[in-house]
């Protein structure tokens, strides 16, 4: 979406080209009536991340499981079992998306390691939005609190003591 600077409402249709074990685990459940199911919802998902940018705790807690746009999207979103994402896996896990556009055109995605493997870690940009996400979710700690936590622990290897942290 970024890539093609695509909001969810130019979007006609997603097709996840998956492994079996996807289709497993994440066909069962059309319609979640529970935040763990949306959870393996890969319609929802998608349609959390494309309508809200992360299908993080805040979203799956606090957008409603019967959003009518999520839904929408939900349903815009299907599965598809591909040979060789199913041949990789599970050593491997591969993925693959197609995606067409409400004016046409069909972009495919792809990518060899998921966001946050060992090969594709998150930077520390990435790391400490995560970690902003989470501790203002949880209502833990002040933006200031957060910023001071970060810094800790970017500097934590030139630190005589991890009391303060602690």
């Amino acid at each position: 979406m970024r890539e093609h600077d695509l909001k969810a409402n130019d979007i006609e249709s997603v097709t996840a080209r998956v492994h079996q074990g996807a289709i497993d685990v994440l066909g069962r459940v059309d319609v979640p009536a529970t935040i763990h199911q949306a959870k393996f919802s890969m319609g929802t998902v998608l349609g959390l991340i494309a309508l809200h940018g992360h299908a993080g705790l805040t979203e799956f807690h606090r957008i409603p499981l019967d959003d009518a746009a999520v839904a929408a999207f939900r349903d815009k979103v299907t599965m598809q079992l591909d040979a060789e994402v199913d041949g990789a896996y599970p050593a491997r896990w591969l993925g693959r998306v197609d995606v067409v556009t409400r004016d046409g055109r069909t972009l495919h995605g792809s990518i060899d390691e998921p966001k946050g493997d060992p090969g594709n870690t998150l930077s520390r940009p990435e790391l400490e939005d995560k970690f902003r996400r989470l501790a203002r979710f949880a209502g833990g700690l002040s933006e200031d609190a957060m910023g001071t936590a970060i810094e800790r622990v970017w500097t934590l290897h030139d630190a005589d003591s991890v009391t303060p942290l602690i």
